[in-house]
């Protein structure tokens, strides 16, 4: 049950089915080879960000003497920033701004900067990564959340490649639902995540 959740959770945060129009947008001219080479690194990119930071983020705020009570606080309220920009079926800035949208555009290779990262894996898939990360019991509990990493990234690049007929089926107001469903859903794992915080950080109000 706690891979399931892990993963919902973490599916929840990269959405990849956000995704799917900036993903269209930003390639408009290109053949169907190229958007599968693109959707393949973007997927392999979300893979690694996502087993870097379980790997080494318990390290990384041990290392800058951070609690992980006040992580999950700070965690949790950036989750909750997003999960309230999808209820309103908005773009996060937390994830990316238009103006880094507009000048991805330009670039040759997309795949990696906007669309991996920080489209799908931004400040809030990672923060939560590090938060399931710290509380992994021994090897079993890393396996399942790089097995969730592989389900993830999978996910993402059959949402890429399946782009153009998603887009067709659910239209704007249908990817829309999506997004608030998956924002409420996302609102509920933050305020878990901000109320464990708070109780390891005032041992009372777990009382």
């Amino acid at each position: 049950m706690d891979a399931i959740k892990i993963f919902i959770a973490l599916l929840v945060l990269v959405n990849p089915i956000g995704a799917i129009p900036i993903f269209i947008s930003l390639t408009p001219d290109a053949s169907a080879k190229e958007r599968r080479r693109i959707a393949k690194t973007a997927s392999i990119a979300v893979a690694v960000v996502i087993l870097t930071f379980v790997v080494l983020g318990d390290s990384l705020i041990r290392l800058l003497g951070i609690s992980i009570g006040s992580f999950q606080v700070g965690g949790g309220i950036l989750v909750m920033m997003i999960s309230l920009s999808m209820m309103n079926a908005a773009p996060s800035a937390t994830k990316t701004t238009r103006q880094e949208t507009e000048e991805a555009g330009g670039r040759a290779n997309i795949a990696v900067v906007p669309l991996a990262i920080p489209l799908m894996t931004g400040p809030g898939t990672i923060s939560t990564v590090i938060i399931y990360a710290s509380h992994a019991h021994g090897w079993l509990g890393y396996l399942s959340l790089a097995g969730c990493a592989v389900l993830i990234a999978a996910t993402c690049y059959l949402a890429m490649i399946a782009a153009t007929p998603v887009s067709r089926l659910l239209g704007q107001t249908g990817i829309n639902i999506v997004n608030r469903i998956m924002g409420m859903l996302l609102a509920a794992l933050s305020v878990e995540i901000i109320a464990d915080g708070a109780i390891k950080l005032f041992p009372a109000l777990g009382r």
